[in-house]
């Protein structure tokens, strides 16, 4: 039984997330991302599942540094997690007599329209995660009425839902990840997969992002997400996160690997992992495994003379 630590405490969404990429695993609560994949980096976990990005808020930006300046770690799953908001309470409260509202910032932000429409008066105050919220909210003599957070965090501290799916949109989907240390076989290529790399510039010069770009562009590789984050050197000056269709397996997905690594700095795979949403790539022509294969083997006879 594998134990994977995750952002906690009990009843996050990156629990449910967990209970779904791999519902026999024992689950290892931590207060920050940070925390959790220190856990698996000093082997106190198998692994570990965090977000990686939502559909609203965008990147989770101590995951994308984490896994940029932490010690290497490598993603061998996806999961898209639809994200329903929940108002919880303890039994007997009434919407009416809410007066204190306890969640996380991102829960304000997808919740905004909800809390001016239904609860006008109320004051909203931030908490480290919708679960620690709801936590704080079961408690006795806590100086907050509801909390907005998942269902399942009112499983884990008895409360009720006195209204359900409150999000201002619908859609809102947040992708999680999980990670493991090196040193194990990656997962085999399934003809719609994900990977994920980390790049850092060689220099700061005119066309620099360009020169990355076509490392992608002449192999037909598909970018799914590119982020720029800040080094820490001064203003101006970023590293790279990318996610694009593919497996390191494929030979345009290596090849564009490769160039990146002749050119950049430094190259950081952080994994390829079959995708959560099933999309399988369209291939450009001249871009497929055979058509690799034919040209080395057409360019292996010129060096041999055989022209």
């Amino acid at each position: 039984m594998p134990r994977l630590a995750y952002l906690g405490p009990e009843g996050t969404f990156t629990e449910e997330a967990l209970r779904l990429l791999d519902p026999g695993a024992e689950r290892l609560p931590c207060a920050t991302v940070s925390a959790a994949l220190a856990a698996v980096r000093g082997g106190e976990a198998d692994g570990a599942v965090v977000p990686l990005e939502n559909s609203v808020e965008g990147a989770i930006t101590t995951t994308l540094d984490e896994f940029a300046w932490g010690e290497p770690l490598l993603i061998d799953a996806e999961l898209l997690l639809p994200v329903r908001f929940s108002l919880l309470a303890r039994p007997g409260t009434e919407i009416p007599h809410i007066k204190r509202v306890y969640t996380h910032p991102a829960a304000i932000t997808q919740c905004r329209a909800y809390l001016s429409r239904e609860l006008p008066d109320a004051v909203v105050v931030a908490a480290p995660s919708t679960a620690a919220a709801a936590q704080e909210v079961s408690l006795p003599g806590s100086p907050y009425d509801a909390a907005i957070a998942a269902r399942i965090a009112g499983e884990h501290y008895g409360l009720v839902e006195l209204a359900g799916d409150i999000g201002d949109r619908t859609d809102t989907v947040t992708r999680f990840v999980k990670v493991a240390r090196p040193g194990r076989p990656l997962p085999e290529p399934t003809g719609s997969d994900r990977t994920t790399l980390v790049v850092f510039l060689a220099d700061d010069h005119p066309g620099a992002l360009l020169e990355m770009l076509t490392e992608f562009s002449v192999r037909g590789v598909n970018l799914t997400r590119i982020e720029s984050r800040p080094t820490g050197d001064g203003i101006g000056r970023y590293f790279f996160h990318f996610d694009f269709e593919g497996h390191v397996a494929d030979a345009r997905v290596g090849e564009a690997i490769a160039g990146l690594h002749r050119v950049c700095g430094e190259v950081r795979f952080l994994g390829s992992y079959p995708r959560a949403d099933g999309v399988v790539p369209r291939v450009k022509p001249g871009t497929a495994d055979e058509e690799f294969a034919e040209a080395g083997d057409w360019l292996a006879r010129i060096r041999a003379g055989q022209v």
